[in-house]
């Protein structure tokens, strides 16, 4: 490899709601069937959180669960850095709440809008952190409450998103050559309005035409995003392997964002991973956003198919566009 880990991943952990929304109930309120929406994106079932439970609530509980495996304390955490498109309130960050609820007064936080790559972003940047010296603990963060910004009467979006939340705490790597080998990010916003909500913000307040023309809702073009989410994952892929000085075949688990079972597979196809290599659980979850692939690990690890040593990849695509990959010796 051409270097050693700077920060590892210590710790690992997950929430989601209880309530498990199945295909059977979008037959009763949509033109489509169960049959369909597991042919074309692989989902079975997704999880939605009730308004009495926040966004701020799921990270706590995924932040507690992350901290417990790595026998921190919260006052010993320096930063929070969480990835959301669907905090709480505009005002102030999501993260800056789970602060309090975490009781980690030692910590900065801030929220980042990276969309489905939240996650790896938040990641990236704690890596840096611990590296530059500038924090010893960071929680990195992907979570989403995407069923507040979804429209239910639109078939083309209504089925595919779910609610979680995943953190990682992240710290200096102990020399034994487990870590974080390489990240790469990327972004191309010329192709934001493949995928964006178009009201709601500065441009277009709240009011009651957003509401009436349901423009606080997230809008696809889903074909278009397809092409684009594989290109740009492979992409990445590549450049991730290489800047790590490894290559597709001494990976032990690829790990992709889990939009759709489709682009899943093209993404695993053309980074030269077998489909035995490649964790997959998007029929459970449906697309979770920047929470999708800390849920997808914490499933790898409860299944034994995570384990200390193994060389794995993370891979993700979102709105913005942006994207990034993740090479870990976990």
């Amino acid at each position: 490899m051409n270097r050693s880990p700077t920060a590892r991943i210590s710790g690992l952990g997950i929430a989601v709601p209880d309530r498990v929304v199945t295909n059977a109930e979008f037959e009763q309120t949509l033109d489509t069937t169960d049959e369909w929406i597991v042919e074309r994106t692989g989902i079975r079932e997704r999880r939605i959180a009730g308004p009495e439970t926040s966004l701020a609530s799921l990270c706590e509980t995924a932040s507690r669960n992350a901290l417990r495996m790595a026998g921190v304390e919260p006052g010993s955490v320096d930063a929070i850095i969480l990835g959301t498109v669907s905090p709480d309130r505009r005002l102030p960050s999501t993260a800056c709440d789970l602060q309090a609820r975490l009781g980690a007064a030692n910590a900065l936080a801030f929220d980042i809008v990276a969309a489905c790559p939240g996650f790896v972003y938040a990641l990236t940047i704690a890596e840096s952190l611990v590296t530059s010296g500038q924090a010893r603990t960071v929680l990195a963060l992907g979570a989403e409450k995407l069923s507040t910004i979804t429209d239910t009467t639109d078939r083309s979006t209504a089925i595919l998103f779910g609610d979680g939340a995943g953190a990682a705490v992240v710290q200096a790597a102990a020399g034994d050559g487990r870590g974080i080998l390489s990240s790469v990010l990327g972004s191309d916003g010329t192709l934001a309005d493949l995928l964006y909500i178009p009201g709601g913000g500065a441009n277009d307040p709240v009011s009651q035409k957003v509401v009436d023309e349901r423009s606080h809702f997230i809008r696809m073009a889903g074909r278009e995003v397809f092409k684009s989410a594989v290109l740009a994952m492979a992409r990445a892929c590549d450049q991730a392997l290489a800047k790590a000085g490894v290559t597709a075949e001494d990976l032990d688990l690829l790990v992709p964002h889990q939009a759709n079972i489709r682009i899943i597979e093209a993404t695993a196809k053309h980074a030269g991973v077998p489909m035995s290599k490649v964790m997959v659980n998007v029929d459970r979850y449906g697309n979770t956003s920047a929470a999708s692939i800390p849920l997808a690990l914490a499933q790898a690890l409860d299944e034994g198919r995570l384990k200390p040593g193994m060389l794995i990849m993370l891979v993700t695509f979102g709105a913005g566009f942006t994207w990034g990959a993740t090479v870990v010796r976990w």
